[in-house]
């Protein structure tokens, strides 16, 4: 044994507490709760968990209930999954300071997105928007707050 942390089932998973944006804490530090993983929702399921945790400032973690859904849903619907996952982690790498990875994967999700339909809520447009502008505003420069900058899936204007 190599002494590297692991799951309940063997394999390598860093034990270390993270904070709201995933990077990892010092051991024994308050961090928040870890998205369980390889869990299967109904999409309005993934869009309420997911919702409910860019509303609190934690992107990486809704990134990781977009995975779920996309590794776990019917193969139509992985596209979908996948370019909001890609939104979330350019969420979250804006909001870390890392302007580069932050716009380039802000793009890459809308591009991936762009064209597509409205589905279970999501409102594609708006959210293909809100990604070009959110990646055009931290290559100028602009600090991100995750929770301020967090866009609302359904499209309706955050209320401030």
């Amino acid at each position: 044994m190599n002494g590297r942390d692991r799951d309940g089932e063997g394999r390598a998973r860093s034990a270390r507490p993270r904070d709201g944006l995933g990077r990892p804490l010092p051991y024994g530090a308050a961090g928040v709760e870890r998205q369980p993983e390889g869990v299967v929702r109904e999409p309005a399921g993934t869009v309420a968990e997911a919702q409910r945790l860019l509303d609190a400032g934690m992107p990486f973690h809704a990134h990781e209930v977009f995975e779920d859904a996309w590794k776990s849903g019917p193969a139509a619907d992985a596209p979908l999954w996948r370019a909001l996952a890609q939104l979330a982690v350019g969420l979250t790498h804006a909001a870390r300071g890392n302007a580069v990875g932050g716009a380039r994967l802000l793009r890459r999700g809308a591009d991936a997105l762009a064209g597509r339909a409205d589905a279970y809520g999501i409102a594609v447009a708006e959210l293909v928007g809100w990604a070009r502008e959110l990646a055009r505003r931290v290559e100028a420069g602009e600090h991100v707050d995750a929770a301020a900058e967090a866009p609302l899936l359904d499209g309706r204007p955050r209320r401030v």
